[in-house]
């Protein structure tokens, strides 16, 4: 049963990711794949909505805590005031609100609050990040918990 309800969400994961990747191109937007290695390490999706906002979503493994496969997507806000001066390229600060799935055999559903900072490389569709995001387990019992890593998109 366990087994079934992961390869569900999986391909849910999937079949939104691909949607994802349709609206973004369709929309003249940009879009993000790549990776983040740190806990957990995995894939990752970047998705700009504008006016300095994006999606960002993963399916990574926890190799550390849990041994599972952990879910994430978050909306967040970018400040390119921050760190304004920048030789080359941009280096925003990001924060946000998103949610974590945690599949394993223990299983966990909590809220992110990431932080982070994305560097934008100039003339180049490659971005690097790194990311901080406390979490709030809200189920099945309540819990504080910390994700991160650095990462790497190349931008469609």
């Amino acid at each position: 049963m366990k087994k079934l309800l992961t390869v569900t969400i999986l391909s849910a994961f999937l079949v939104l990711s691909l949607n994802t990747i349709s609206n973004a191109q369709d929309a003249n937007k940009d879009l993000g794949v790549g990776f983040i290695i740190g806990e957990p390490t995995g894939l990752s999706l970047k998705s700009w909505t504008g006016g300095g906002n994006a999606i960002d979503a993963g399916l990574a493994w926890s190799f550390g805590r849990y041994d599972a496969i952990n879910i994430h997507a978050d909306y967040l806000w970018h400040n390119y005031e921050t760190f304004n001066k920048v030789d080359s390229g941009s280096l925003p600060l990001y924060y946000g609100i998103g949610g974590r799935l945690v599949l394993g055999d223990s299983s966990f559903i909590g809220a992110r609050l990431p932080i982070g900072l994305n560097y934008l490389l100039e003339d180049s569709p490659v971005g690097f990040f790194f990311e901080v995001a406390p979490i709030i387990n809200i189920a099945p019992a309540t819990s504080f918990d910390v994700d991160g890593g650095l990462g790497v998109r190349f931008y469609l």
